[in-house]
């Protein structure tokens, strides 16, 4: 499961999720890409089921990039307990993304390939999602 190997703080608070992505919203390594369009949470096993969904499809071949890491860390308390008594203890991770984010990247598959292997990623995930294609794509050329 995705979580740093240190952190600064043990909690954090839970912060606000304004706005579209200012940063992380071009594909940068793949030729297709995911993008969300909801602004959510996603925790580092929701980003490891969409992981394995696409390296599955793609039977190994090609390249995927993971453009998000799960590095804020989420607390909870424990089942029926009392309000109050401070903070309750990290429970997990989660990656805190906003609209055009892109979340994972894929080269060296053929279009359909990769357009399938995405949707069956982005059926993992908590937040609606849109397949792009880097402009300077050519489908005629076939990897």
């Amino acid at each position: 499961m995705l979580q740093p190997k240190k952190t600064r703080y043990r909690r954090s608070q839970k912060g606000r999720m304004k706005g579209e992505a200012q940063r992380g919203n071009q594909l940068a390594f793949g030729s297709f890409g995911i993008k969300t369009l909801d602004s959510k949470w996603i925790t580092g096993r929701q980003i490891e089921a969409a992981r394995i969904a696409v390296t599955r499809y793609m039977q190994r071949q090609g390249q995927i990039w993971i453009r998000i890491f799960p590095d804020k860390p989420i607390t909870k308390k424990p089942a029926e307990v009392r309000m109050g008594k401070g903070k309750g203890n990290p429970e997990g991770f989660v990656a805190p993304v906003t609209p055009g984010r892109i979340l994972i990247e894929v080269e060296g598959v053929p279009y359909d390939v990769a357009k399938e292997a995405l949707r069956l990623a982005a059926q993992k995930l908590p937040v609606l999602t849109k397949f792009v294609v880097r402009r300077d794509y050519d489908p005629k050329q076939n990897v």
